[in-house]
């Protein structure tokens, strides 16, 4: 007979609890206790610690985005002993008290086993930090640690940096929208040096400074199994890279880069032209935001011909002037795994996409296409439909070509007359800017015919085109006649 009971036992023990879950819209599953976002009630937070000694081999609790958490936490803490194989406790956004702080805290050393540790948007961990993690022994096997959102203090932070040592398996780091940690990046970066496992650093909005790229360039070399690094919203960090030893090329397993919003100047895109092409590995780069990239990046984005893994490029409100753009279209020819690119808000794309006809030719992987705010014209989505009729872009699920108002009647006829070619397609957005409302025109009902031949169609965003009566009579009957769902957003009736 087993000593332990499994979570869809017949057994009494475990008919509660499977009777607890279905009551909260939750499926029962082995060795994991999933709440999260179920409405948990202060009755239901009571219920649940009466089911804890029936669970001894729980190894997930997760209890995130449950309000009534707060303030009742401790009575599950008190019996966390009981669940002592616990692996992942996750308690995001469960509006925690100062009193459920300090009750996780001595909770935590009846957990050895616990490798994940989620607190994300709970701004009470702010301040309070060292009374959660004082209880990590050296040699704690936590793997994942995530403290987004947590109001926490520099005090806090330079917590972290000595804690770090201490977490010699710790994979997954995430401090982002903390912005007052970056006055002790100093100690965090000393930390980083010991985390020689970690695959995932996060640290958006952070208020990192230029300071802050040289301490964490110099923690780099330490960090070689580094895959994920996300800076972004740190605008603060413009310049910084401008006389760093850019320690950041010998990342050679880095798969995600972001940097987006981080007011990168002229001196940054040179330093990183340098750098980024040598990251072979490199699957996602996001250069979003960056308007001064606009004049200065025409080698960069040329050189991104070197990363042929690369899957996801993003680079919109980038301001590229018509060079650069130019230069990233003769390299986007070497990069055969796209599957998302996304150049919106760069005007110079608008009737230059015939620069990047080769590329929408051979992109037999391009799963998400952003060109919004384009500028684009008549002759641009003209264009993007001969590519579509030829048989190319097949894999594409997300199109999005809205805020290009110069497109006239005829280039939206001629688009829709093919858009049904796109098999995959699950979303189109084609919406007018919030300034301008226009009537639709006969093209619409290619349109409405395209969607009868789309198998994968849910979403259709079509903001402020105004459908007249007839039109929207015909919108009716499609949405009567289509047996799965799907959801346009127009403007309304004339």
């Amino acid at each position: 007979m087993p000593t332990s009971t499994p979570l869809t036992s017949e057994m009494e023990p475990g008919c509660r609890v499977e009777r607890f879950l279905q009551k909260l819209g939750k499926k029962a599953e082995d060795a994991c206790l999933d709440l999260s976002n179920c409405g948990l009630t202060t009755a239901d937070v009571r219920e649940t610690v009466t089911l804890l000694p029936f669970l001894p081999d729980l190894e997930t609790l997760d209890l995130s985005w449950n309000d009534f958490v707060g303030g009742t936490l401790h009575s599950i803490m008190e019996q966390m002993h009981l669940v002592s194989k616990l692996k992942s406790l996750r308690l995001g956004s469960c509006r925690l008290t100062t009193e459920d702080v300090r009750a996780l805290g001595a909770a935590l050393k009846a957990l050895p086993d616990l490798e994940e540790l989620t607190l994300s948007w709970n701004s009470k961990v702010g301040g309070n930090l060292p009374l959660v993690l004082h209880k990590f022994p050296a040699g704690s096997k936590i793997r994942t640690l995530e403290l987004v959102d947590c109001a926490l203090t520099s005090e806090d932070g330079a917590f972290v940096g000595q804690l770090l040592p201490l977490l010699p398996s710790l994979e997954v780091l995430d401090l982002s929208m903390n912005r007052n940690i970056g006055g002790s990046l100093n100690n965090i970066a000393q930390g980083l040096k010991s985390a020689s496992n970690l695959k995932v650093l996060k640290l958006q909005s952070c208020g990192l400074s230029q300071k802050s790229v040289k301490l964490l360039d110099a923690a780099f070399r330490y960090l070689s199994e580094l895959r994920k690094l996300d800076l972004s919203c740190n605008k603060g960090l413009g310049g910084g890279f401008e006389d760093s030893p850019a320690q950041v090329a010998t990342l050679e397993r880095l798969e995600v880069l972001d940097l987006h919003q981080c007011s990168l100047t002229a001196g940054d895109v040179v330093s990183l032209t340098q750098v980024i092409p040598l990251l072979s590995s490199l699957h996602e780069l996001d250069l979003s935001a960056n308007k001064e990239m606009g004049s200065s990046s025409e080698n960069l984005l040329s050189r991104l011909r070197f990363l042929p893994a690369l899957k996801s490029l993003l680079i919109s409100r980038c301001a590229l002037q018509r060079e650069a753009f130019t230069a990233f279209a003769e390299a986007s020819i070497h990069l055969p795994a796209l599957e998302v690119l996304n150049l919106s808000w760069n005007k110079c794309v608008g009737g230059n996409l015939k620069l990047l006809l080769e590329t929408l030719k051979l992109s037999t992987c391009l799963q998400v296409l952003r060109l919004s705010s384009c500028s684009l014209v008549t002759e641009d989505v003209a264009l993007l439909a001969s590519v579509i009729h030829t048989g190319h872009l097949t894999r594409l699920r997300k199109l999005d070509l809205s805020y290009n108002d110069s497109i006239c009647d005829a280039g939206w006829a001629i688009f829709c007359q093919n858009v049904w070619l796109l098999k995959e397609l699950t979303e189109l957005d084609i919406s007018l800017r919030p300034s301008t409302f226009r009537d639709c025109g006969r093209w619409f009902r290619h349109l409405l015919c395209a969607v009868t031949r789309l198998p994968e169609i849910t979403e259709i965003g079509m903001k402020r085109w105004i459908l007249p009566p007839s039109l929207e009579e015909e919108l009716k009957c499609l949405y009567q006649d289509r047996s799965s769902s799907i959801h346009f957003d127009h403007g309304g009736c004339q």
